[in-house]
């Protein structure tokens, strides 16, 4: 496979090499490199959001029509390689890369004209109300009761593990409109408004001390008809389309920069001596190159208007494994120095390992928050039972 970039390629990495270069503060950068989560803090990841929505690539996946660049896969393969590469935040992928191409599919011409432009500008931020406290990698069970009173649905229970719900002001949901049948027949997605009255936001805090997920209970929640998106009893097959998107995506490019950092704090900690330390790198290193390839032949197929199916789930499982892999041996690198909060261990010293103070400071909250790498988006159980059954035809 031809890796090579053409002429027309690598003239677009050089353009968005050189306004990430003048548009990324040394606040942002610092933000990017310090982050222990998928999830940027929305302080960080807001401004850096509005700075893309005024250069207009926001949302590199989204067509023009709805105010996308209207990029190639290539083109955004790139865009996302030269983010990681210059460090800059993430973006909140809630609105961007999942309700809005949701929206787009699904949603009517009033639900676009609306919401659309405020998830661009990030007037909406948004968080996923799925999980429950019986329903995760089995979602067909959520029991979130919305019953239908003239021309509201009216929800009583609640979601758990909801990613930035302190932060949102809305939410896409599903609950469930019918209780006889199967399952997944009697599930209906809704938009709603988190400021509604009877919403009731609990946080989570993490292993890692951060607060990033939450509970959230709805009591006699009033959501207006208008915000059903597609047809009720229907928001099972419109939640699988939306998997698709938190499936997707392209996950080497932060994954090379993770490698070269690791690389670089073992050598400063004299770990690249220890045989054992550097096959372990090695094979990390080669699992990341095998994902680049599999992208590569993903962004092939989608360019030629193919579906990429289950190969969504096997990124999905090597990219988050290949991830908690990195952060194991980053966790060996920063050693007793990556649990406790030590204001000494910030700077390097006679007895600290000259490892820099952002993998003494992110280590450990990385290592952390990666483990749910593998259950979030769908386990990697459920995953790999996707790739039997469509793949290998067990």
């Amino acid at each position: 496979m031809n890796l090579d970039l053409t002429a027309e390629e690598l003239a677009f990495r050089d353009e968005v090499r050189a306004f990430l270069e003048a548009a990324l503060t040394p606040e942002l950068r610092e933000a990017g490199r310090r982050a222990t989560s998928v999830f940027m803090d929305k302080r960080y990841s807001l401004p850096w959001q509005k700075i893309l929505h005024a250069k207009g690539w926001a949302a590199p996946s989204w067509p023009k029509a709805y105010g996308g660049p209207g990029w190639s896969e290539m083109q955004r393969h790139i865009f996302s390689a030269e983010c990681a590469r210059a460090g800059a935040p993430s973006l909140a992928p809630m609105g961007l890369r999942m309700v809005g191409p949701v929206i787009m599919g699904y949603g009517t011409e009033a639900q676009k004209a609306h919401y659309l432009p405020r998830i661009l500008s990030g007037e909406d931020y948004w968080c996923q109300g799925y999980s429950e406290p019986g329903a995760g990698s089995d979602l067909a069970a959520l029991q979130l009761r919305a019953t239908r009173d003239g021309n509201d649905y009216v929800l009583n229970g609640s979601k758990l593990w909801t990613t930035h719900a302190h932060w949102a002001n809305r939410m896409f949901c599903l609950v469930r409109t019918l209780a006889e049948g199967k399952p997944q027949a009697g599930i209906t997605f809704l938009l709603l408004d988190m400021q509604t009255p009877g919403i009731r936001v609990r946080p989570i805090i993490t292993l890692a001390g951060e607060h990033e997920v939450n509970e959230v209970f709805f009591e006699n929640v009033r959501v207006p008809v208008s915000g059903r998106l597609g047809e009720e009893n229907q928001g099972w097959t419109v939640a699988k389309y939306l998997l698709e998107f938190e499936r997707g995506g392209g996950s080497a490019p932060g994954l090379k920069v993770m490698i070269e950092r690791l690389r670089r704090t073992a050598r400063d900690a004299g770990l690249l001596d220890q045989a054992s330390f550097r096959r372990r790198l090695m094979e990390t290193e080669v699992a990341v190159q095998a994902i680049e390839v599999s992208e590569q032949r993903i962004l092939a197929a989608l360019s030629s208007g193919k579906n990429p199916g289950p190969a969504s789930s096997m990124l999905k499982t090597q990219g988050g494994e290949a991830m908690q892999r990195i952060d194991e041996l980053l966790l060996e690198v920063a050693g007793l120095y990556a649990a406790p909060d030590q204001p000494a261990a910030r700077e390097p010293g006679p007895n600290i390992p000259p490892i820099g103070p952002d993998a003494v400071l992110t280590a450990m909250p990385r290592y952390l928050n990666d483990r749910a790498a593998s259950i979030y988006g769908g386990s990697n159980e459920i995953q790999r039972d996707i790739i039997a059954r469509l793949v290998l035809g067990l």
